[in-house]
């Protein structure tokens, strides 16, 4: 959705959820928000009265929806879907990332969670939460794919943890080698659990 598309509250949580992953939660000010949004600081407590906490369980939510919705587009680029190559859209969306800019701004739901947990409750939620909701379209996917639905759940989890896993490490080394890892090392995995049905 380009910017003219959106009204300024939600200009507002998608501009907390791109600061979020580069700067966290401590270091993402309401105001920071409201200038990269563009939106007037007098909006703020119109938009969000329960303040900062309430913007940042906002953009969690968002970016929740945000990789959910783009299960779906990795599944629509793929010539022969298998779960292995979902599984290494979902890594190369970040491993472009950094190898086109040379850095990597992390996931804003591991950035709330990291930040947030232990020290506010409606946080940690809105983290599962968004966790949940990505999680559902991978599970789902691979069920369409012959993954028996015993296991779809798990190896979505699988997918989701080993790729957060991989964005930190990357981050750190500024360096795309663990994303490429984990996409070589769980593929052969992931195309294991599909059962095709004897004909």
């Amino acid at each position: 959705m380009a910017d003219s598309d959106r009204g300024p509250r939600e200009r507002m949580v998608f501009s907390a959820a791109q600061l979020l992953r580069r700067d966290g939660v401590a270091g993402t000010g309401m105001r920071q928000v409201a200038a990269h949004a563009g939106a007037p600081r007098g909006s703020l407590q119109h938009y969000f009265p329960g303040g900062k906490e309430q913007m940042v369980n906002e953009a969690v939510a968002w970016a929740g929806r945000y990789a959910a919705r783009r299960v779906d587009r990795f599944l629509a680029g793929l010539e022969v879907p298998s779960p292995s190559g979902l599984f290494a859209a979902m890594v190369a969306q970040w491993s472009d990332e950094l190898t086109a800019t040379g850095s990597l701004p992390g996931c804003p739901v591991a950035a709330a969670t990291v930040d947030s947990a232990d020290t506010a409750d409606s946080t940690r939620q809105a983290a599962a939460n968004a966790f949940a909701c990505w999680r559902e379209p991978v599970a789902r996917a691979l069920t369409g794919m012959d993954v028996p639905e015993s296991r779809s759940a798990a190896l979505a989890t699988l997918m989701v943890s080993a790729l957060e896993g991989a964005v930190l490490i990357a981050r750190a080394e500024r360096d795309p080698a663990a994303l490429t890892t984990v996409a070589r090392e769980l593929g052969p995995l992931l195309d294991g659990a599909v059962t095709r049905p004897e004909n």
